[in-house]
């Protein structure tokens, strides 16, 4: 056996090329979702999918795979982050090798085709035009479900589908966290209904002129720390972020000139990912480490910088004057504690990504029970419309008035993200026990925030999470970075205590 070194070399040389394979796909599905033509995608999908192919080979690669089972028998220190590294390329190999190629580009070319299907089927409001695309995502996915397999015995395809996203989470251990979850949520929703307080949000509706949006929108996530000498701000039809490179972390929003949110909130949320991107130790670089360590964690960053920082008041009673100089017309003439009232009504809404944080994770219970019945075959791809609209009148006491504003909303789906919805919430838990454990240790954080100085909380966040990637998996970081175990209560009491001021609730 060669020198433990020698072999890690090899390794480090290896996982480099692969993450380079992953960094060209990525940059062409950018294009594809920012300044491509839309009778490019065919020869698109070909392109995405001669990539993903190629890393897939390199990935079952029997000398790839003896190289794996050469370091771990090297005895590499098990708290190191060597070790760490390993892990993670094991569990990626581990699913390739049980992936056949051919559906690996099949997967790659269709949800190029549907994702193109997805745009023009929400721009028309036509679900027809999308259901044979995603009912072909779906029998994919299910046959993704059955080659990974489960690691736990019992576990359903769902459970597949989930790990890759939340590691170690299954159906049933998400259904026992939202359940009583959603029995507060629910609650709230109606303590709040029942106190009659309706803060007027007629100023958010106002023009706002789309170039100024983008000043606004740029100026927030710089001061956030958002790095944009290794990013840019595009314009998509649903947000992201992705990261290209160690060097190169791009975020994307879409501007609605009437409506000041959409793209205020979702460039602060898409930040939020790309912070925790550009945070990772050099040294991960190229590496398996250079990810978050699961899209709960990673979704905590987006929604603790979207949410407890970008709609506290604090932040607006900093911030305000510099937005009202930037929309004098639509402005000029409001208050801070009326604009921040506003920015937080909870009104049940049809919209996720515009919802306010007490009704949201509701949307996120709708999404995840019709996606188990769709990948179980419970519900016929046809179907989808309706079962949509019977989940928002039970859990929301509202009616989607079109499907481009109900199941035609995200695109997830469409790029066979199933299993993806749950980290959402899972996200929001985690951002508020770790945004407490940050102001325990950063008690004048307000005053930082009202001042505009977000240094010493991205750094507190730098240190104690971005930094690590997925060195530590999700329950262990979040442990290391709070004392505890993820707990609800810190995420309830967060709700109850903001809202409750807000509504003039006991």
């Amino acid at each position: 056996m060669r020198d433990v070194s020698e072999a890690l070399r090899a390794f480090r040389e290896e996982v480099a090329i692969l993450s380079d394979l992953a960094a060209a796909a990525d940059l062409l599905s950018w294009d594809q979702d920012t300044y491509m033509p839309p009778g490019a995608a065919a020869g698109r999908g070909e392109q995405v999918a001669t990539l993903h192919a190629l890393r897939h080979a390199r990935l079952t690669d029997p000398a790839y795979t003896a190289l794996l089972d050469e370091l771990e028998a090297s005895g590499l220190d098990p708290a190191g982050s060597d070790h760490a590294m390993l892990r993670e390329a094991r569990r990626v190999a581990r699913r390739a090798g049980r992936m056949p190629r051919r559906l690996v580009e099949e997967l790659a070319r269709r949800t190029a085709s549907a994702r193109v299907a997805w745009a023009s089927a929400r721009g028309e409001d036509r679900f027809d035009l999308f259901a044979p695309e995603l009912a072909a995502v779906l029998e994919l996915k299910r046959e993704e479900a059955d080659a990974i397999g489960g690691d736990q015995p019992g576990g359903r395809r769902y459970d597949a589908l989930l790990d890759v996203y939340e590691p170690g989470a299954t159906a049933a251990s998400v259904k026992a966290v939202f359940e009583p979850l959603k029995e507060q949520q629910v609650a709230l929703l109606a303590a709040i209904a029942a106190s009659g307080v309706r803060p007027p949000d007629g100023m958010l509706h106002r023009v706002y002129p789309v170039d100024a949006q983008r000043r606004v929108c740029e100026a927030a996530a710089a001061s956030f720390g958002y790095d944009f000498r290794h990013g840019r701000l595009d314009v998509t039809a649903h947000p992201f972020a992705i990261n290209i490179g160690a060097d190169d972390v791009r975020i994307t929003t879409r501007y609605d000139e009437r409506f000041l949110n959409s793209a205020l909130f979702g460039t602060m949320h898409e930040a939020g990912h790309a912070m925790y991107e550009q945070g990772f130790a050099p040294e991960f670089h190229r590496t398996p480490l250079a990810q978050g360590a699961s899209l709960g964690v990673h979704e905590s960053q987006s929604r603790l910088w979207e949410n407890l920082v970008g709609r506290s008041l604090p932040y607006w009673e900093g911030a305000f004057p510099a937005l009202q100089a930037a929309f004098p017309e639509a402005l000029g003439g409001e208050d801070v504690a009326a604009f921040y009232a506003a920015v937080n009504r909870v009104e049940s809404s049809l919209i996720r990504v515009e919802a306010d944080e007490v009704s949201y994770n509701l949307h996120i219970l709708v999404r995840f029970e019709l996606e188990l019945a769709l990948l179980d075959g419970d519900l016929a791809v046809s179907d989808l419309p309706g079962a949509w609209n019977d989940l928002y009148r039970s859990y929301l006491g509202i009616t989607p008035p079109s499907d481009a504003l109900g199941c035609l909303q995200d695109i997830h789906w469409s790029v066979g993200l199933v299993g993806y919805f749950p980290t959402y919430a899972i996200g929001n838990l985690v951002s508020a026990q770790l945004f407490a454990a940050a102001r325990a240790a950063l008690p004048d954080l307000d005053a930082g925030v009202r001042s505009g100085d977000f240094a010493p909380l991205l750094g507190w966040l730098r240190s104690n999470v971005h930094r690590h990637g997925s060195r530590y998996l999700p329950a262990e970081l979040i442990r290391r970075a709070t004392g505890s175990e993820l707990d609800s209560r810190h995420y309830v009491d967060y709700l109850t205590g903001k809202y409750g001021a807000l509504y003039g609730l006991a």
